[in-house]
């Protein structure tokens, strides 16, 4: 029986490898699949991993239909058996129901990878629909670190070397602060105590090499 699977960790937990690793194992079964992902850090329509491997995928907006694309496909002879979905954080919820709809009703089995929470510490309507409806969820086994050593359990934005909590989800390419000059966007991730505390390994490093007071009298 097909099933609908998704595999989840936070950054650097090996999402997109374990992606194109499965999408290995089976086509060398002699299976046959179609890849997908949405946003990825290589560009539109690739799926890379930051072990350096890539491999061209199919780029999923808003108003992809997973549904009409598979039965398309197998209506002009095509032969679909598995989909490998990345990013799949990113995809609606409606896209997600899709999925399920193709596993169900077409027995084509759908491995969707994607972390759970945005920098916010809030669901993806992706994730959120995935964990609602999968078959089976699997949390990746390879765990990122916190800068302090700890296991990794949130998604930290910066801007400008600045932790933020507010901001749109998505952000490709440079962030625009008021018509001023673009903002330096990057990512990290930490432990919850130090996400809570918005306290990033920059800032951490920052705070340990400022002086200290000079005592009274």
């Amino acid at each position: 029986m097909a099933e609908l699977q998704f595999f989840t960790g936070t950054m650097d937990s090996g999402k997109s490898t374990l992606a194109l690793q499965t999408n290995h194992n089976h086509a060398a079964r002699g299976r046959h699949g179609r890849i997908f992902t949405a946003h990825d850090r290589a560009g539109e329509a690739i799926l890379s991993s930051r072990l350096g491997l890539v491999h061209e995928a199919v780029e999923v907006p808003a108003d992809f239909d997973f549904w009409t694309y598979v039965v398309d496909s197998l209506t002009h002879g095509g032969r679909i058996d598995y989909l490998i979905c990345d990013e799949a954080q990113f995809y609606t919820a409606a896209q997600i129901d899709q999925l399920a709809k193709v596993v169900d009703e077409l027995q084509v089995d759908v491995f969707a990878f994607g972390i759970l929470t945005d920098f916010r510490t809030d669901l993806f309507p992706g994730s959120r629909r995935l964990v609602e409806l999968a078959d089976r969820m699997h949390v990746l086994q390879v765990e990122a670190l916190c800068w302090c050593g700890k296991r990794a359990t949130h998604n930290a934005r910066t801007e400008d070397g600045r932790m933020v909590v507010e901001g749109e989800v998505i952000v490709v390419g440079d962030v625009d602060e008021g018509g001023g000059p673009p903002a330096e966007v990057a990512y990290e991730v930490l432990c919850r105590q130090h996400h809570r505390r918005r306290l990033t390994a920059a800032r951490a490093q920052a705070v340990s090499l400022a002086p200290e007071p000079l005592p009274f009298g």
